[in-house]
């Protein structure tokens, strides 16, 4: 008799978690975006006759079952505790944990990428500044994962050589190395940008190898709001959030910050430091309102009458404002937002003097988003 009830119950509770799941799946609603993951999550796939007999349905219904998942971020939280604190491994997720950081495994170097992002470096030296008496140069912000792979004992990037790639393929711009002037404390723990507070030695190396030493000190001003970055949610681990800071002075406070309005077509007022994106999903987005094309930050009250194009990844949004001391004006392109053949139509590069393009290795390895 107990055999016969144990030979029941194993199906009972197989079906009875399989009708659990199955409703939530049904009635749960699917969800766009993953909050922790700072991503779009894949929708139900479209099912036609093609679509069902080349496989394509029944492979984007895998990615979408795992996407709407129940309960999926607790089960990704699980998988990665159970990795690193019952398997030893000593990375899950593609992330790794050494001093406290989370970092994301980067490896290996894709020297196609590296082609790709110079053959575009040097396309737009040669629509807009051609024959322009101005001075160009090149800067690489190393990801994180440059001081602390090795410790870890994780594959990671070779940086030295990855900058003298980069170097051979860019013969005509100033190399500006910012490497000695960082460190892994140098950026947030959860998240892979560095942070402003940490920077301003960074900011003074870049400024003076142009020739604009900077002079202003700074206000080091913390936000009330607990910092989880983007690696938080990427790797599933638990992990103390971060405070985020930032600096200003009268230099800061006494400039005019315009963004490129996507829709319109037009120049907005936009701010250094957007308060509204501090409290938001990432708080990283205060500087100069995240994202954007093309932003201008103009310094009235500069003793130079020296302009610079700042070609940047997200890195630069933190960086611009510390170098505003130095320039009347500084316009800031993102060109993984904005096609760079039709950046004439909104900047004016007649009067540049400096261009600087400062791309992260996180960029460089993955340059396709460049447009």
């Amino acid at each position: 008799m107990k055999t016969n009830i144990k030979n029941l119950l194993l199906p009972i509770i197989s079906a009875l978690i399989i009708f659990i799941f199955s409703a939530a799946y049904v009635f749960g609603g699917q969800k766009d975006y993953s909050e922790a993951e700072r991503r779009l999550l894949n929708k139900f796939p479209e099912v036609s006759l093609s679509s069902v007999s080349d496989g394509k349905f029944m492979d984007d219904f895998e990615s979408y079952s795992l996407d709407q998942f129940p309960a999926r971020d607790t089960m990704r939280s699980i998988k990665a505790l159970t990795e690193f604190f019952i398997f030893g491994n000593t990375e899950c997720n593609g992330f790794y944990v050494e001093d406290g950081h989370l970092v994301k495994i980067e490896y290996p170097q894709d020297d196609s990428m590296l082609d790709y992002a110079a053959a575009k470096f040097k396309r737009l030296c040669e629509m807009y500044f051609k024959d322009k008496n101005c001075n160009i140069y090149f800067s690489l912000v190393p990801d994180k994962g440059a001081f602390l792979a090795e410790k870890a004992g994780v594959l990671s990037f070779d940086y030295d050589n990855f900058a003298d790639n980069m170097i051979q393929r860019l013969p005509d711009m100033n190399y500006i190395d910012i490497f000695p002037y960082l460190s892994a404390d140098d950026y947030y723990t959860t998240d892979p940008h560095w942070r402003q507070e940490k920077i301003t030695d960074v900011a003074n190396a870049l400024s003076e190898a142009m020739g604009n030493p900077l002079s202003d000190s700074y206000e080091t001003v913390k936000l009330d709001v607990p910092f989880y970055g983007a690696y938080y949610g990427q790797a599933a681990l638990p992990k103390q959030p971060d405070d985020i800071c930032y600096l200003t002075n009268d230099t800061i406070k006494g400039c005019t910050v315009k963004k490129l309005d996507d829709k319109t077509g037009e120049f907005v007022y936009s701010e250094m430091y957007n308060m509204e994106n501090a409290n938001g999903r990432d708080p990283y987005e205060m500087f100069l309102s995240g994202s954007q094309p093309i932003m201008v930050i103009e310094n009235s009250n500069a003793d130079t009458e020296k302009e610079l194009v700042l070609f940047r990844d997200s890195y630069g949004s933190s960086l611009a404002p510390l170098l505003a001391e130095s320039y009347k004006k500084i316009t800031l392109i993102d060109i993984r937002y904005i096609d760079s053949n039709f950046l004439g139509a909104f900047v004016d590069f007649n009067e540049t003097d400096d261009v600087l393009f400062m791309y992260s290795t996180l960029i460089l390895n993955s340059s396709t988003s460049m447009r």
